[in-house]
């Protein structure tokens, strides 16, 4: 492709709001262009990067045996509203006013509604079904370019199948193409245990690269494989113990209301006190309790309460406890409140609690004997540098970019859809799920984040939009523009070449876009090593420069390249 006749606006300018390398580059190197906050367009030389990540995913699907559908991306809004998803993706969800339609942000109801009207038996059983499509998702704080935008390419593929062990097949083969796929467009990645959040579903795993452009909060350990999101991380960190029970005694303890300052009133160890924080979800209270200054990880204690809650306001605490905020404790609570406790207080003795008098703590509460526990549960957040569940070393916390995410359904869609097949006995059971996604332009920004310099992208072999790029230094010059010509005509007959024949701008221009663009090789014709019968191959990544004649430089070009 001559670069005269192309359409690759580069610029040096970058816009404000983007403040990630990948979103900086891709609009510099004219891959997208914004129309909105969250919308781009996708440009000629992005788009052909997107469709080598897209050719890669599609022969790694294929390979495990996916079938490819093209599904509609404008959904009725009854077949989620049989779900319940309507409601838990809630805002994010696109719809279409004075229509009873949704842009579809994933697509399991309608794969299950085709599922629930072609499958009859566990012979039609194991299916694997995927499409790369347009999603939509109406991001509150569109941001970091590509990377969560409103509209957005993913392979979205679905397993179906009529026992447990056959979803465990079919999400293993997912996790090895994914494997596959991201080594073959050149990503450093690591998977991690996460949240399955709105997909639901039994469990789930993220495939992450480490950026410190990432909205994932990620424990990893350096001398083990552990790694899992923020959300779902546990740790070795031990549960308390203070010894044999003592009697239990009432203190006054004024105007304490945080830990630290219960702590050094009463000169304990600070994991001595118990922190109770009060939740509502719907009409029932939860008092949770904690280790000394643990954090509640909200999206545990959600998969225990099972509801949506939110945190109990003022007035509430003292109409439920008769106390304020840090006067708050387990011992005497009413039967109607739910009382549950970090897994760490496991039947701990000899704690410090609220005493549900403001102003008063209670000392030597234990658990066992005082008061109700209705359930104990891994509830608290993981901080950095705690010891690894595995093997007892140091976490590190970090953040990191989702590239794709793999998750066992099991029935939950089937079931609510009625999609169900007979098995070998002639019984009706619900198909057996599992949902997998990648995002398209994820994978290409990703790649940009961790492979670029301060002149701008270094692409690989697999994604570079174009094999190699010729770069004519003096256009008036006949002789350059001959053999310049010359070799754009015989590289294409094998590789893709993006050929600068421009006449409107300098060398240094060319030379500036070249690295900003980012193709692996630059083959540079000038009239100075035209002088010698030779050209200039520069290898992008390493910015090697090689002087080959002429007449060998089309077996150089092969060996390089190969």
């Amino acid at each position: 492709m001559r670069f005269s006749n192309s359409f690759i606006p580069t610029t040096k300018e970058v816009p404000n709001d983007a403040v990630i390398t990948s979103h900086q580059l891709m609009i510099r190197a004219g891959m997208v262009k914004a129309l909105g906050s969250g919308i781009y367009s996708v440009l000629p030389f992005g788009l052909k990067v997107f469709q080598k990540v897209m050719n890669i995913i599609r022969e790694e699907m294929n390979a495990i045996g996916g079938q490819e559908f093209y599904l509609p991306g404008i959904n009725p809004v009854e077949l989620w509203q049989e779900t319940g998803r309507v409601e838990s993706f809630g805002d994010i969800m696109f719809h279409i006013k004075n229509r009873q339609l949704i842009l579809a942000p994933t697509h399991e109801e309608v794969i299950t509604s085709i599922a629930k009207a072609h499958i009859r038996s566990y012979k039609e059983l194991p299916q694997i079904w995927y499409q790369i499509q347009s999603k939509f998702r109406n991001e509150p704080r569109p941001k970091s370019g590509v990377i969560r935008s409103r509209q957005f390419t993913m392979k979205d593929s679905y397993s179906l199948d009529s026992t447990s062990e056959g979803l465990d097949k079919s999400y293993n083969l997912h996790a090895e193409a994914y494997k596959k796929i991201y080594t073959r467009s050149g990503l450093k990645f690591f998977i991690i245990g996460a949240s399955s959040g709105a997909m639901g579903g039994s469990g789930s795993q993220e495939f992450m690269i480490e950026s410190d452009a990432g909205e994932d909060s990620i424990i990893l350990c350096e001398s083990c494989d552990y790694a899992a999101n923020l959300e779902i991380a546990t740790s070795n960190k031990s549960k308390i113990n203070f010894g044999s029970s003592k009697k239990k005694e009432k203190i006054f303890t004024p105007n304490i209301k945080t830990i630290d300052q219960l702590s050094n009133y009463l000169k304990v160890h600070v994991e001595q006190c118990a922190k109770s924080v009060v939740y509502i979800s719907g009409k029932q209270a939860y008092l949770i309790m904690m280790v000394g200054n643990d954090q509640v990880n909200e999206s545990k204690l959600k998969s225990v309460i099972g509801t949506e809650f939110r945190p109990c306001t003022d007035e509430e605490l003292v109409e439920l406890f008769s106390a304020e905020a840090g006067s708050i404790g387990p011992v005497g609570v009413s039967k109607n409140i739910k009382v549950i406790a970090d897994n760490r207080l496991k039947d701990s003795t000899n704690l410090i609690t609220g005493a549900n008098i403001n102003d008063y703590h209670l000392l030597n509460v234990d658990l066992l004997r005082d008061c109700k526990i209705d359930h104990y549960s891994d509830l608290r957040q993981v901080e950095k540098d705690e010891p690894c569940k595995l093997c007892n070393k140091q976490l590190r916390l970090t953040t990191g970019i989702e590239v794709g995410h793999i998750f066992k359904l099991g029935t939950k869609y089937s079931s609510a859809l009625k999609a169900n097949f007979l098995d070998e006995n002639g019984k009706e059971n619900p198909i057996i799920m599992g949902s997998y996604g990648i995002g398209v332009e994820r994978i290409a920004a990703c790649y940009i984040e961790q492979n670029h310099d301060e002149f701008g992208i270094i692409w690989n072999k697999a994604l570079s939009p174009f094999d190699f790029h010729i770069i004519v230094v003096n256009v008036k010059l006949a002789k350059v523009v001959e053999v310049a010509d010359n070799l754009y005509k015989s590289l294409s007959e094998k590789y893709s070449i993006l050929y600068d024949d421009r006449s409107s701008v300098s060398a240094g221009v060319k030379f500036k876009d070249a690295d900003l663009l980012g193709i692996p090789f630059q083959i540079i014709v000038g009239d100075r090593n035209l002088e010698n019968n030779s050209v200039e191959i520069k290898i992008r990544r390493t910015n090697e420069r090689i002087i080959v004649p002429i007449d060998s430089v089309l077996e150089k070009i092969k060996n390089i390249y190969e």
